[in-house]
């Protein structure tokens, strides 16, 4: 039995890594590099996953280092943590070259510890790794307790209770294969700063795991909810919702356009990634169209909906109407 590693991330960066930990450390056995690039989607990064665990001994246990908290790589790590209960496996977030080094190191000094044994030490070392120069920059720690926070009354508000305007404020609706994953729960969720996170899915609401994994992916401070599209139906006409600035996420343009023509009020969807299988026709780096894609974004505009094609909010948004031409001219050319 030994300690195989996984070193994930967005893009390249654990390639990069890996190799800047073989630099200082040399070549090192049972480490396996898995990369989520931007033309895939999480079944592809789970693949990735699986053949990574498949280069280890069956009785190895697996010291996972990944990017960000709540990331598609910790999600797709998580999922398979969960399905496989039986063995030892361990998520380490936060990567960077320091963490690497102590599971190098531990690995090698400690033979015989297992992976749950090893990970305070890598944790330690990984914050410890964190420096600044000159060293009169680094804040000090504020050891003065916080102002405690009024309570907030518990219990089930009354139906009937009208909440502010009475109407719920959607800060970002938006379409994502991936749903709640590392550019949503940093970037759009600082940007847009909901209080709540709904996922609006008839299937994901279902699945018990993928469920639990987007719940455990909630950015600190905000609340995550998984519902069908007729209870976001529900939410949306309940005055007691009026104080909330709710961000939806839906799996696919054909959710958003049956939520809103059930009466979910939303003006504006955000296009964010729209992953490729079979059928579809890449029109972004993010985005694959098939024809009912296409379709759903055309009947959304004639309900007066309007599109904001970016992935992150620093990107420049492209052109909807653009991109819907390029998918048709791609899906005739196929035919």
């Amino acid at each position: 039995m030994g300690i195989g590693i996984i070193i994930a991330s967005h893009g390249k960066f654990a390639e990069g890594i890996h190799q800047s930990g073989s630099m200082i450390f040399g070549e090192q056995e049972k480490v396996q590099v898995v990369t989520f690039m931007p033309n895939e989607g999480p079944d592809d990064l789970y693949a990735h996953f699986k053949d990574a665990i498949a280069q280890f001994d069956a009785d190895d246990e697996i010291l996972v280092l990944a990017d960000l908290w709540s990331g598609s790589p910790f999600n797709q790590a998580s999922r398979i943590k969960e399905e496989n209960p039986d063995r030892k496996m361990v998520i380490v977030t936060g990567l960077n070259l320091p963490m690497l080094i102590q599971a190098y190191t531990e690995r090698m000094v400690a033979p015989d510890a297992g992976v749950e044994e090893i990970v305070a030490n890598i944790y330690k070392e990984t914050k410890e790794g964190v420096k600044v120069l000159p060293e009169g920059l680094i804040p000090e720690e504020d050891t003065k307790p916080a102002d405690a926070k009024p309570s907030i009354p518990k219990g089930t508000i009354p139906e009937g209770t009208v909440l502010g305007d009475g109407k719920i404020k959607y800060v970002l609706a938006r379409v994502d294969t991936r749903l709640l994953h590392g550019q949503v729960a940093t970037g759009w969720t600082h940007s847009t700063h909901p209080d709540r996170i709904i996922v609006v899915s008839d299937t994901v609401c279902h699945d018990k795991l993928r469920t639990n994994m987007i719940k455990q992916a909630a950015p600190s401070g905000v609340q995550v909810h998984v519902i069908p599209i007729k209870n976001m139906v529900k939410a949306n006409n309940d005055p007691r919702f009026g104080d909330t600035r709710a961000m939806l996420l839906f799996e696919s343009v054909e959710d958003a356009l049956a939520a809103v023509k059930a009466g979910v009020d939303v003006k504006e969807i955000n296009l964010g990634s729209s992953a490729y299988k079979e059928g579809k026709v890449n029109v972004t780096k993010a985005l694959s169209f098939d024809q009912t894609d296409v379709d759903a974004i055309k009947e959304l505009q004639s309900l007066g909906v309007k599109f904001d094609v970016r992935g992150v909010p620093s990107d420049s948004p492209a052109n909807v109407d653009a991109l819907i031409k390029s998918a048709e001219t791609k899906l005739a050319e196929k035919k």
